[in-house]
């Protein structure tokens, strides 16, 4: 899943070396913190947030596999 979220985040950037993503868990749900350079914060969230509802989509399709619950947060 870390692996299709940073390729989903990189694709999108200009400065694909800055995008993080890191995994964690809270009260048994997988937590996706995305990260990516300031310049390419408004690229990753679209206009009204649909690239980043886009993105949390695709990763919801994909805990399927996993029968788990997933959260993506993009910070800033």
């Amino acid at each position: 899943m870390t692996e299709l979220l940073e390729f989903l985040t990189r694709s999108l950037v200009e400065e694909p070396d800055e995008v993080r993503v890191e995994e964690l868990e809270e009260d048994g749900d997988l937590v996706y913190e995305i990260s990516v350079a300031d310049g390419d914060l408004g690229r990753v969230i679209g206009k009204n947030g649909r690239v980043a509802n886009a993105i949390r989509s695709v990763a919801k399709a994909a805990a399927v596999r996993l029968d788990r619950r997933v959260i993506v947060d993009i910070l800033d």
